[in-house]
């Protein structure tokens, strides 16, 4: 191992370490100011955090489009959220049981299912133009109307006249900046290790650069869980799903168009079929057990191998 791998190794370890200092800062803080605001915790975890954890998708997805890579753009995306869904999810539900209500499965579930089938759809010419940035832009400012006025019951708003404090605050954004910038040094290195294994553009971005960039959520849902915080584990994930299609494709495609490999309409409609998978088993049981759990591992396992073939 040359000098520079090992570099790019050390810097690996210390990224994901400054992703869970930063994840576990991000979420109690976070939680605690959407309270006070009066937000249910199903509410926080498909915006406030899934907002802040899919930060890293943006940074690459809309670098990778302007210098060119937009395999990488977009297989970052898809990516992300195949391993948000089948590893993150999957994972946490196999540990222990992870529940979720009707509102979330017929709402945001139906969300995450229409907005991966309009993705399919967008993909079949194998490029993002500007106009398909816009109408995805314009899906989810729908999508966020209609997630802040039809919410779930709404929490109780703190009236204990201390308000948000300067110390969670600062936690709040420190801990943001720091799984923004663990990822991005996540990302950087991953990238460079895997290049040295001649690794392709697409596999790089499905594989190395979206578990790369999904290490918020990963550790922000895993803080969620241990704190018993189910609904903001499930939320995050299927919010960042959706952010990442409608909000940083959207973006992206708006201030830069993508053209992809053909491989993006493959694994996409298995994007697709993993998604409605997921929501049909919340919808049945209205959780997901260690059985539903190790399924959706498998499935997205599955792909990694059909891609590394």
């Amino acid at each position: 191992m040359t000098s520079s791998e090992l570099v790019a190794v050390g810097t690996l370890v210390l990224s994901i370490g400054a992703l869970w200092i930063g994840a576990e800062a991000f979420v109690s803080n976070a939680a605690q100011v959407a309270r006070r605001f009066g937000l249910s915790e199903l509410v926080i975890g498909l915006t406030v955090v899934a907002m802040g954890t899919s930060a890293p998708e943006a940074a690459v997805s809309i670098d990778a489009a302007f210098v060119g890579n937009g395999d990488i753009a977009v297989a970052n995306v898809v990516g992300s959220n195949l391993f948000n869904i089948g590893i993150v999810l999957g994972g946490i539900a196999a540990v222990v049981r992870v529940r979720s209500s009707a509102r979330m499965v017929r709402r945001d579930g139906a969300v995450m299912v229409a907005s991966t089938l309009l993705l399919l759809a967008i993909l079949w010419d194998l490029r993002v133009s500007r106009l398909d940035g816009i109408v995805l832009l314009s899906v989810f400012a729908g999508y966020l109307g209609i997630l802040f006025v039809r919410t779930d019951t709404p929490a109780p708003v703190s009236d204990d006249g201390t308000g948000v404090t300067l110390g969670t605050a600062v936690f709040l954004v420190g801990g943001l900046g720091a799984i923004i910038v663990g990822a991005h040094f996540l990302v950087e290195s991953a990238v460079f290790i895997a290049r040295a294994a001649g690794l392709s553009e697409w596999v790089i971005g499905e594989t190395i650069v979206a578990v790369g960039t999904s290490t918020p959520e990963i550790v922000a849902s895993v803080a969620a869980a241990r704190k018993g915080m189910g609904d903001i584990a499930a939320g995050n994930l299927i919010g960042s799903n959706v952010f990442n299609i409608l909000l940083i494709l959207g973006v992206t495609s708006t201030v830069a168009p993508i053209a992809v490999a053909e491989t993006a309409i493959g694994t996409t409609t298995w994007l697709l079929g993993l998604s409605v998978l997921t929501v049909v088993l919340l919808g049945t049981r209205g959780y997901l057990g260690r059985l539903e759990g190790a399924l959706l591992v498998a499935i997205n396992l599955s792909r990694w191998i059909l891609d590394l073939l």
